[in-house]
């Protein structure tokens, strides 16, 4: 059996800020990694740093774009599969949503087209963001419902949704500092710790997950992660956490999918928690 990662994101750069850790980390141990992205990035800035809605800023040229930057952040990272679901962009809630709207894609529609790539794939890890989290883009957290109604369609043994905890949290602070930008820890971390049962020390690839998020070369200018020096940038976004879902089961369908995938195991202590999402896979 092929050891396979199904990753599925809401834009192009979401693989590489997000999860580029894990994608790189496994791709060097020989594990297919699959890419799924379901919009466009038509919102997001164009390669001149024009702003969506504004004079000279053409979603469809910037969708183009984006998604080159996204083929070449994935030859980085060792991605084997990109699959493009072409969904249009949301954008933040703070604007008007375009026709089309990512967002305005019923979960079951979208979570079909999932469902047939995991059934194609047969992965035995998915990854996402994490569904129970409001405080995200919206179409993070629509991508997430998708990802999980797909793994409910179509079960697989392990589902993982990205997690910001404390100590992801208190190190942004401490390196944004170093280098003369301000950031706070946000509140509700107690909560994200609780969750958290896996913990991928990435650092090894990290120059790898440092150039694929270069690849997007139009959407860095603003984000920290694009600002730090390589030293720095390792020491942020080297370690990558995540939420272990109650699995459908080691052997592939042996527990009901729906309860199976809405009460995540009670995380462990820190030392204790897991270090490798293929464990308990033959």
């Amino acid at each position: 059996m092929t050891r396979t990662l199904l990753a599925v994101h809401a834009h192009p750069d979401d693989e590489s800020t997000s999860t580029g850790g894990i994608l790189a980390h496994y791709a060097s141990l020989g594990v297919r990694v699959v890419l799924v992205t379901c919009t466009n990035g038509e919102l997001g800035d164009a390669p001149d740093g024009a702003k969506p809605f504004t004079p000279g800023h053409s979603p469809a040229a910037v969708a183009r774009h984006r998604l080159g930057e996204l083929q070449a952040a994935c030859r980085h990272l060792g991605v084997t599969d990109v699959e493009l679901l072409g969904y249009h962009d949301s954008g933040i809630a703070a604007w008007e949503k375009p026709v089309g709207a990512f967002v305005d894609v019923p979960v079951a529609e979208a979570a079909d087209r999932v469902a047939a790539l995991i059934e194609h794939y047969e992965p035995q890890v998915v990854v996402t963001y994490d569904y129970e989290n409001p405080a995200q883009h919206r179409d993070h957290l629509h991508a997430a419902r998708v990802a999980q109604a797909a793994c409910e369609r179509a079960p697989v043994p392990k589902l993982y949704l990205k997690a910001h905890g404390r100590a992801y949290w208190e190190r942004i602070v401490r390196i944004a500092a170093s280098v003369g930008i301000h950031r706070e820890v946000p509140a509700g971390l107690d909560e994200v710790d609780r969750r958290i049962t896996t913990t991928i020390d990435a650092r090894h690839v990290v120059d790898r997950k440092r150039a694929a998020l270069h690849a997007h070369a139009s959407q860095i200018a603003s984000s920290l992660a694009g600002k730090l020096p390589p030293a720095e940038f390792a020491e942020a976004f080297g370690i990558e956490d995540y939420i272990l879902t109650h699995p459908t089961s080691a052997v592939k369908g042996t527990l009901t999918a729906p309860d199976a995938l809405r009460v995540p195991f009670t995380a462990p202590p820190t030392a204790e928690r897991e270090t490798d999402m293929f464990d308990g896979i033959d």
